[in-house]
């Protein structure tokens, strides 16, 4: 489909034509779910735990003898029915990653891209430059094109100057075409990509 590019300054900079296959299909909310919550729980630490009975410094020893007192029967001080024992089962350092099959996270990363295509919130720019790394410049720009939450893929390499004077302003992201990802897509309202991302995205995908 063709798309027209314009630059941060809001001139036209001619077209391009997007791939179909790519920017064209009907997107599918349980693909985008399922690649979401893969890398979500990737990213969690899993460093949250608990003291387990063998972990707690305290006697071993029988409290008091098992028959003839009237009290319950009870062993170790470090059961976790008593203070200061263990708790059970309790949460352990883990790792929540679980795999999601690299065809299934290519085809979501097509999705979510083509989401951005057919609700209007996909931006084409000739390319990602700034002369000086001022964040009042870049912002003056952004505000060409009511870029106020946005994510921006570049290329292989990014501009310092520009995603220098990017990384002061709030709810913008600025990430090299390897970099792309279905969270980092949907969480932001648009999507800005230079031409030189999408002849790397469509090189990708064939």
């Amino acid at each position: 489909m063709k798309f027209e590019i314009t630059t941060f300054d809001g001139a036209e900079a001619g077209s391009v034509e997007l791939d179909e296959a790519i920017f064209g299909l009907e997107p599918r909310a349980d693909l985008l779910q399922r690649c979401v919550r893969w890398q979500l729980a990737k990213r969690q630490a899993g460093t949250h735990q608990t003291k387990q009975r063998g972990e707690i410094a305290r006697t071993t020893k029988k409290l008091y003898k098992q028959k003839g007192t009237g009290n319950a029967r009870h062993g170790a001080a470090s059961a976790p029915q008593f203070r200061g024992g263990a708790r059970a089962h309790g949460p352990v350092t883990r790792s929540h990653a679980h795999d999601l099959p690299k065809k299934v996270r290519a085809l979501a990363l097509r999705h979510a891209l083509s989401a951005k295509a057919k609700s209007a919130a996909l931006i084409v720019v000739d390319d990602a430059r700034l002369e000086e790394g001022k964040t009042k410049v870049l912002a003056e720009r952004f505000g060409k094109l009511s870029l106020s939450n946005a994510l921006i893929i570049g290329g292989a390499e990014l501009d310092q100057n520009f995603a220098r004077a990017a990384r002061n302003l709030p709810q913008i992201d600025v990430l090299p075409v390897q970099g792309i990802n279905v969270y980092d897509i949907l969480r932001r309202e648009k999507l800005v990509l230079t031409r030189a991302a999408v002849d790397a995205l469509e090189a990708r995908f064939k």
